[in-house]
Parts: C-alpha cells; sequence; structure tokens
C-alpha cells in the first residue's frame, strides 16, 4: 500500500455532520498523536482502542478500513 491509512481516511473530512465516516475523520484528524504514516491494520486497531475516542470507533474504522484495502 503506498497511501497511508490517515491519508486514505482524510478525503471524508468536510462532510455531513450525520455522516459517521467524516465525523471520525474529522476527529482523526485533530488528534495530533495519531499515526500518519501506519499502514498495518494490527497497529491502527490498536491505537483506536486504546484511545477509545467515541468519535473514533473501531466500527467505522473497520468500515473505512475495508474500503483502504478494496483500493489496493
Amino acid at each position: 500500500m503506498n497511501q497511508s491509512f490517515y491519508l486514505f481516511a482524510l478525503k471524508y473530512r468536510g462532510g455531513q455532520k450525520e455522516d459517521k465516516k467524516s465525523r471520525f475523520a474529522e476527529s482523526m484528524f485533530e488528534q495530533h498523536d495519531f499515526p500518519k504514516t501506519e499502514t498495518s491494520f494490527h497497529a491502527l486497531s490498536q491505537y483506536i482502542e486504546e484511545l477509545a475516542h467515541p468519535e473514533l470507533t473501531a466500527s467505522i474504522f473497520d468500515e473505512l478500513w475495508e474500503h483502504y484495502i478494496e483500493g489496493y
């Protein structure tokens, strides 16, 4: 994978406030320690689970991850 998950997910920023993917991307952007260069599901999943941020949910991450890997 050439593009990190972070860069992929940023394309969802600026969407409707009701859109969970958009809220995930906004929250991810605001987390200064988010692993921006990471391409590993395990590393990203672990970060999200340990952070336990209400907008960075594992279910939305899993959905975005599916879109991310479909592109490769």
